[in-house]
């Protein structure tokens, strides 16, 4: 009976290709900016925001020249906000109160907020046991979103689309993220996987990366420079302009009308996506692939070879591509990986990792001189934030599968601003034009 349904749907797929192909020609003779994007690859314009900017080129002499990457939070360069914290200062709540509420934090607000983000990390009585761990899956994503959706059952006031209710309910998401993710996790690694199950409780006085790496680790225990690292990571993952995929369509369904759960659900369907959130996977998958046919991690030459064939489409997946090397607006550089490089090498010395390390920095150095030579991108090509990522979470000690569960920890709080700032600035619905260019039958 199954052969059979895949044949059928099989036709009726060709059906649909034959019915739904619509020539390139057409595009271009409409002027439709395919993905939003122009011919240059410049976002097409569709709101305004005080939120974040993102630079990735400047006028000089009349002319757009390329520059370094640029990543503002609230009038702030990151790099600034990064180095304005201590030696050992964990800054995601800092930070978080700054892109929610638009200014920063002084002792007292920093310190009512954090008191907030502790008290309101928990979850409805029976939460975990009823509705995570009853559908354990390998996606924690998809194990998320349903706990979303669910807590907005136990929220009496869903209805009420105040200002102070809705930020109320992104605090209280902000703050529950991480026990959805790692509590998703936990319940697919003793249900599916049939290993053992530890349960922990987040504790109120330690901050969001702290609590990330307690619930995570059987003996909760870690490093000043193992919370410093992700709280980093989380910081720079928070919000990255409105343009970007996930946050687009939380400004979208916000515009609708829509609760903020059901909002966040689908900003999370679109995160999970292998093109938007979950490319740090796609850089490990390769790397694990590069170390198992290069034998001097060291050897440059050998490492080039190597990847020239993946460019070539005759290595890893076919796909000719080189994983997190470029991005859709940074070219020189991305000012994400600039302040992530310092605290990769410090994780990996102490992490005895060197020689892991030294594979990356060589693919860094030559990957993007052979992109360049081989597709003639002569802008810049240059490694993306999602190129040492995945190695800093491996470093963590922390499983593949949450990966873009702590993305979506991170850019909860980038969603929750937009989606103020949507709810404060607009009134009107989002409602994009498509031109239909179907054939009209008699």
């Amino acid at each position: 009976m199954k052969a059979n349904n895949n044949e059928y749907l099989k036709k009726q797929v060709e059906i649909c290709i034959a019915n739904d192909k619509i020539s390139p020609r057409l595009y271009s003779e409409y002027g439709v900016n395919l993905g939003l994007r122009d011919e240059n690859g410049n976002g097409v314009l569709t709101g305004l925001t005080k939120i974040s900017k993102i630079v990735s080129s400047k006028v000089i002499d009349g002319k757009k020249q390329s520059c370094d990457g640029e990543l503002w939070y609230r009038g702030y360069r990151i790099e600034d906000i990064i180095n304005s914290l201590g030696e050992e200062e964990l800054g995601f709540e800092k930070t978080a109160y700054l892109l929610l509420m638009g200014s920063a934090p002084d002792e007292k607000e920093l310190s009512d907020f954090k008191s907030i983000i502790g008290r309101s990390r928990t979850l409805p009585t029976n939460f975990t046991r009823d509705v995570i761990m009853k559908a354990p899956s390998e996606d924690i994503m998809n194990s998320m979103t349903r706990s979303i959706l669910t807590l907005a059952s136990y929220d009496n006031s869903i209805r009420d689309g105040s200002l102070p209710n809705v930020l109320r309910q992104c605090i209280q998401l902000i703050s529950v993220f991480p026990l959805l993710a790692i509590y998703g996790y936990n319940a697919y690694v003793h249900y599916e996987k049939r290993e053992s199950m530890i349960i922990h409780y987040p504790k109120p006085e330690l901050s969001t990366a702290e609590n990330i790496l307690t619930l995570l680790r059987p003996d909760k225990s870690y490093t000043p420079l193992e919370a410093k690292v992700l709280d980093t990571a989380l910081i720079l993952h928070m919000e990255h302009g409105g343009g970007n995929n996930s946050t687009f369509t939380t400004r979208v369904v916000t515009s609708s009308g829509s609760d903020t759960y059901s909002t966040i659900a689908a900003a999370m369907s679109s995160l999970k996506g292998p093109k938007h959130g979950g490319a740090n996977v796609k850089v490990m998958e390769m790397m694990e692939d590069i170390r198992k046919h290069v034998r001097d991690f060291g050897d440059k030459d050998e490492v080039s070879a190597y990847l020239t064939k993946l460019l070539d489409g005759e290595a890893f997946d076919g796909k000719k591509l080189i994983y997190g090397m470029g991005h859709a607006v940074y070219s020189l550089s991305d000012p994400r990986e600039r302040i992530f490089r310092k605290y990769v090498e410090e994780l990996a010395e102490s992490k005895g990792r060197q020689d892991d390390l030294k594979l990356y920095e060589n693919v860094e150095e030559l990957a993007p001189k052979l992109i360049a030579q081989k597709r003639r991108i002569y802008k810049g090509v240059s490694p993306n934030i999602d190129f040492y990522s995945g190695f800093v979470y491996d470093m963590l000690g922390i499983p593949q599968e949450l990966y873009t569960a702590l993305f979506a920890a991170a850019r909860i709080v980038g969603w929750s601003a937009h989606r103020m700032e949507e709810l404060i600035c607009m009134d009107k619905i989002i409602r994009p034009a498509y031109m239909s260019v179907m054939e009209e039958l008699d």
